[in-house]
């Protein structure tokens, strides 16, 4: 086999993925408080980009700001605003401005005797004071009498801050760390509370597992137990608790109410979730009047303790589409301006800086910082015209449900989406990632309109997943206490309805939307009916055990 040379010529298609091209798939998928993150970096990184201002420019720091606009409203001025003296002495009743006034505005009169000499009387006569003005004038020059008034406090106005009196926001941490301090004197004893006081959680409790406490501290078992058990005496009551039975029982030990009958009740809390009342009187030792008593003062009791102090503060969603009724009984969909930033790129100073540059690495560098603000701005733009393109085909796919509810919610796709707007599913997917459409229903995020396809019975139009839930939702809302809907009756009902439904599907669903089984669900809506057929017969016993005696 011979080697030779030859030229050969071959047509393939790659994919090449630009700086710039990556930055626009990443803008897409990008919220609106994480967008708003990335354009102030670019801010900052980027000379030639800037903010677009709305209003009028405010002016530059360090400039001077001219005096006469102060008097433009007074008309002793020309055309120009800056006639002569000659001009201001005109008219009738008007004073002559004489050289030898210029001559005493222009002189330092800096002490008060100056100042009554030159005018030839005392100021007294020439600033005449009201008398609440004089007693406001004695008091500020009189003595400082406290001791914020000698430097404790802000001591002018431009030092004034009022947020300095604002109270700070109280922490769980920093409340416990206040009775630590207290409670503690020994430096190993307030070590060991400190690091329990970190594992402490929002909700006020610390983790099931502290046998690592003491081998990280280098203490005893006991010593940490010892420090725990202080630490559970804190406030609020239930605090530092490892479960919820153990706080519950902490904050009954605070009522003095921690008795046998309900330690074997708090014990039990599974019984008391499964509405399991019978097991539980018989655990306790109790009839039903004290168990309904029992189960009442824990109710009452707090769960999650630590919730009373500040905690992570939760970011209200901020809609990016709003969607609207229109005139036509369409709908109008419009992009929300106050989430899209606006930046602009500084032509005249990029001009500017041209002219005076001269060396090669600064050219490329402020070219290339020229190139990418371009590039920003026009992605910034392309991913407002892609959310809008996606939004408003969403929108049509979904009418049914912006006009008669849920019910009417159809089965969508990313293909369905991505074919009507000629652009690819990846694409489609991105833009509808962490955006929020406010509607007239509510605000939903983008991707719950895209639901799973549910075969009709009859052969029909299939039914959206979402709608499906809703149905059952309904089913298992309306059922009465005594009849009460297994999820094969679900499925029958769904079938009647035209909704060719597996059983496990119905399952899934339910356990989704958090709702009980049927027996559980049986015995939640029993009990509820017991005690309000219990509730008017108390009150007729003890009406007519007020009315006895009498």
């Amino acid at each position: 086999m011979a080697l030779t040379q030859r030229l050969e010529f071959r047509q393939s298609q790659s994919l090449v993925m630009t700086p710039q091209l990556m930055q626009a798939i990443k803008l897409l998928q990008l919220s609106n408080l994480d967008l708003s993150a990335f354009v102030e970096e670019e801010l900052e990184r980027n000379p030639l980009l800037e903010r677009a201002s709305d209003g009028p420019e405010p002016p530059v720091a360090g400039e001077p700001v001219s005096e006469r606009a102060d008097f433009s409203d007074s008309g002793s001025y020309g055309e120009d605003g800056g006639g002569d003296a000659s001009d201001m002495s005109t008219g009738p009743g008007s004073e002559t401005f004489e050289p030898g006034q210029e001559d005493w505005l222009n002189r330092d009169l800096s002490s008060r005797t100056e100042i009554e000499q030159t005018l030839d009387t005392p100021l007294d006569n020439v600033f005449s004071e009201e008398p609440a003005e004089a007693a406001a004038r004695a008091a500020q020059d009189a003595a400082p009498t406290a001791y914020t008034e000698w430097g404790g406090g802000a001591s002018n106005d431009d030092e004034y801050n009022l947020e300095a009196f604002v109270a700070a926001e109280v922490t769980l941490g920093g409340h416990l760390a206040e009775q630590l301090a207290v409670a503690f004197s020994a430096p190993a004893q307030r070590m060991i509370g400190q690091y329990l006081i970190d594992l402490v959680d929002d909700a006020g409790y610390l983790p099931p597992d502290l046998g690592q406490a003491a081998e990280r501290l280098g203490a005893s078992q006991a010593d940490v137990d010892a420090v725990l058990a202080v630490l559970q005496t804190f406030d609020p009551p239930g605090i530092c608790a490892r479960n919820l039975s153990e706080c519950l029982a902490i904050q009954l030990r605070e009522l003095n109410r921690y008795d046998p009958a309900m330690q074997a009740l708090v014990e039990n809390l599974d019984l008391l979730a499964r509405r399991d009342i019978a097991s539980l009187r018989k655990l306790c030792g109790v009839d039903d009047e004290d168990i309904t008593d029992m189960i009442g003062e824990i109710r009452r009791l707090d769960p999650k303790p630590g919730l009373k102090f500040g905690s992570a503060r939760t970011q209200t969603m901020v809609p990016d589409v709003y969607v609207r009724p229109g005139p036509d009984g369409g709908w109008h969909v419009e992009l929300n301006s106050d989430t899209l930033p606006r930046v602009l790129v500084n032509q005249v100073y990029y001009t500017e800086l041209s002219k005076t540059i001269r060396k090669d690495g600064d050219k490329s560098y402020f070219s290339d910082c020229l190139q990418n603000a371009t590039w920003l701005v026009r992605a910034l733009d392309q991913r407002a015209r892609t959310i809008l393109k996606v939004a408003t085909e969403i929108v049509r796919q979904q009418d049914g449900f912006f006009t008669h509810g849920v019910a009417h919610l159809r089965p969508l796709n990313l293909k369905a989406v991505a074919d009507a707007i000629q652009m690819h599913e990846s694409t489609v997917s991105r833009v509808t990632a962490n955006k929020y459409m406010a509607t007239n229903r509510g605000s939903f995020e983008l991707k719950y309109f895209f639901t799973a396809s549910i075969a009709s019975a009859d052969g029909g139009e299939a039914h959206s997943a979402e709608a499906v839930r809703h149905h059952i939702k309904q089913l298992i809302d309306a059922e009465a206490p005594s009849a009460i809907l297994s999820d094969d009756t679900i499925v029958e009902r769904l079938r009647e309805s035209g909704i060719d439904i597996a059983r496990r599907t119905v399952a899934k669903y339910r356990e989704a939307m958090r709702i009980p089984s049927s027996v559980q669900r049986r015995r939640d809506k029993q009990s509820m009916l017991g005690n309000a057929l219990s509730a008017p017969a108390t009150s007729s016993s003890d009406r007519s055990r007020d009315a006895a005696p009498a």
